[in-house]
């Protein structure tokens, strides 16, 4: 386990890890966001944390079929969603 931690922990703080914590951190509130205006999502209609899991799985998948389609009809795979940016 600890053999694990300690690859884990430097991959994450190599250049590239660095490079891709500061461009997934930037798309983590726009899917938040997408979710709630785009998808028109207000709040969890059924009540029980295994239920509001299966809701937010289900808005997840929903959400990433709908950006891998508009990848798609761009013809943008197999790309970053923003490039990469450079650290210090």
């Amino acid at each position: 386990m600890k053999e694990k931690r300690q690859e884990t922990l430097e991959r994450i703080t190599s250049k590239y890890g660095t490079q891709l914590c500061m461009n997934r951190s930037m798309q983590a509130e726009g899917s938040f966001a997408n979710i709630k205006e785009d998808m028109e999502f207000r709040r969890y209609l059924y009540r029980g944390k295994a239920n509001v899991t299966a809701q937010s799985i289900l808005l997840a998948i929903g959400y990433n079929i709908n950006k891998l389609h508009h990848k798609i009809q761009a013809e943008r795979t197999g790309q970053h969603l923003f490039p990469l940016k450079q650290t210090v």
